[in-house]
């Protein structure tokens, strides 16, 4: 009995409802009323489903489909039917009405006197533990919302109040953009003229060489506040219209979610970058240690087996490179971004580029380790290599500078000097300095003793050479018609050979003329009468020193 007085009602009140034009069409009308005797109810559409908007504002989502209508169809009914009533209409109370017929639920809402939809238990999402009866108790409060916003949306007082409200936060948002440009412009301008006047011992002249890189890092704090502010216009603007105001609640919620779950991120890595800090502490540790003592071997204060001064810094440098190596990799599962597809991605790229790089900077680092080992020769050595002659300026992983006779920096691979021959003037020299020397050769007729001392006065007197260690003189050859002398001096400036042996010329041409010896080279074309020898009464001739002890 009660079934069919709950049949006879909504029969009758569809039948009322479609004679006073309330629903949206006939074939709707029909259908309804079949789906509520109980007579046809059709079957749902597998993942079908569709959310029922009014004023952009969610109600309640669809999901049954009646008599062949998908939820989309009900949707753009239903929306239809709320759009054609007047504001006199949507002003009625809204209500609702449960049905039930067997085991088909509905409820029934109403604007007034006409009939908005009819929920049925077919739309609740499956697992749904809220009853029909809770759910529709929400979708009455999101309608009344609805309703209102699409009442007052029509109001003439709400739309100048909204526009009035939106031309004041339009012109301060311009006054602020204009006054965050203004106060950049100014911050940047002061900051450019501190670091134009800072002198070389200013704690600000290091942010000369990066003054593009600050000012493209305040450009976009400059855009990103720019996004800040226009973001908050956007939203109170939106705010200020009922029909908008959904847009400016996501968007408002949107930030706030955003907000959240960056913060959430941080302090759920935390942790992880707290490992990361300490793992990359002891290293540096590590690190410092492994330098002081390597420092300590190249100024001579510490002794290690297999490691010389000259080797000590390259080995420092290796050292190091592990060190950091080690920590790096025992510190990157903690970094937070460390099992992202992007990190992972960007790792795999930077692998692939040193692949197919590797081969030549692997040939010249072991070329430059090669060289270091081995110290053939170092900064500061006075060397010939090849056709380039000059002082080693720098050494590194890569190549070698050489500063030639010519003031001219020549860079050479290392894997090149691996492959030749290096000529190291100051390599067994030490402190003592690059070794030069000159030729002369001088007829018989001059006493040795003589030559060399006048040899070593020139020597003495050039500004260039080393007093200490002495000069000396070396007999090279007897040849057929003269002595081949060779002068041998020490110098400190090697670039300066040129300059040195020059000067160095211009004193024994000096010192042999002043003794009245002749440079030039004899040759004789015929046996001369007497034997070219040297008296021995001329045998310390000036300026030779005789001996003390009267031998020679």
């Amino acid at each position: 009995m009660n079934t069919f007085w709950s049949v006879f009602r909504l029969v009758t009140l569809l039948a009322v409802t479609l004679a006073s034009g309330s629903l949206w069409a006939k074939d709707e009308v029909n259908s309804e009323a079949v789906l509520a005797s109980g007579s046809l109810w059709a079957k749902d559409v597998a993942n079908s489903e569709a959310m029922l908007k009014i004023a952009h504002r969610d109600i309640v989502m669809l999901r049954a489909t009646i008599q062949g209508a998908p939820p989309e169809k009900r949707v753009e009914r239903i929306t239809e039917q709320i759009r054609a009533m007047n504001e006199s209409d949507l002003s009625q109370p809204i209500t609702r009405s449960p049905l039930a017929v067997g085991d088909i639920k509905a409820v029934l809402f109403s604007i007034g006197d006409r009939t908005a939809f009819v929920l049925l238990d077919k739309d609740l999402e499956i697992g749904e533990k809220r009853s029909l009866d809770q759910v529709a108790a929400e979708v009455e409060i999101r309608l009344a919302q609805a309703v209102k916003a699409l009442i007052d949306q029509g109001h003439g007082a709400v739309l100048i109040k909204g526009g009035l409200f939106s031309l004041m936060a339009t012109a301060i948002m311009f006054a602020l953009l204009w006054a965050i440009q203004k106060a950049t412009t100014y911050v940047l301008d002061k900051l450019q003229q501190r670091i134009q006047l800072a002198n070389a011992n200013s704690k600000l002249r290091w942010a000369a060489h990066a003054w593009l890189l600050v000012s493209r890092v305040a450009h976009l704090v400059l855009i990103a506040l720019w996004l800040a502010v226009a973001y908050l216009w956007v939203t109170y603007v939106l705010g200020n219209f009922p029909l908008t105001q959904p847009f400016a609640e996501q968007l408002s919620g949107m930030l706030v979610h955003s907000l959240g779950r960056f913060g959430d991120a941080a302090i759920a890595a935390i942790p992880s970058l707290v490992s990361v800090a300490i793992i990359l502490f002891l290293a540096k540790a590590a690190n410092d240690v492994a330098g002081n003592v390597f420092h300590n071997v190249t100024l001579g204060r510490s002794l290690i087996p297999g490691i010389h001064k000259e080797t000590a810094g390259a080995t420092r440098r290796i050292v190091a490179v592990v060190i950091w190596g080690v920590g790096i990799a025992i510190a990157y599962p903690y970094l937070p971004l460390a099992e992202s597809n992007a990190f992972k991605g960007l790792s795999v790229m930077f692998g692939f580029m040193l692949t197919l790089g590797s081969a030549g900077v692997v040939t010249q680092l072991m070329g430059g380790l090669v060289l270091i080992y081995s110290r053939a020769l170092k900064v500061g050595d006075f060397v010939s290599i090849g056709e380039v002659t000059g002082v080693v300026k720098e050494m590194s992983a890569l190549s070698t500078k050489i500063i030639n006779m010519r003031n001219e920096e020549v860079t050479i691979p290392n894997a090149v000097l691996v492959g030749s021959a290096i000529k190291n003037y100051t390599g067994a020299s030490g402190e003592r300095g690059a070794l030069v020397s000159t030729t002369v050769t001088i007829g018989y007729d001059t006493p040795w003793r003589q030559v060399h001392a006048m040899l070593i006065n020139a020597a003495e007197k050039t500004s260039g050479l080393r007093n200490k260690p002495k000069s000396f003189v070396m007999q090279k050859a007897l040849q057929d018609y003269y002595v081949e002398y060779e002068l041998y001096a020490y110098m400190d400036r090697p670039l300066e050979r040129i300059q040195i042996l020059s000067e160095l010329h211009s004193h024994i041409q000096d010192e042999f003329n002043t003794y009245g010896v002749q440079i030039m080279s004899p040759h004789f074309v015929l046996q001369p009468k007497n034997n070219v020898v040297v008296n021995k009464e001329n045998w310390f001739s000036e300026p030779a020193e005789r001996p003390a002890s009267g031998k020679n």
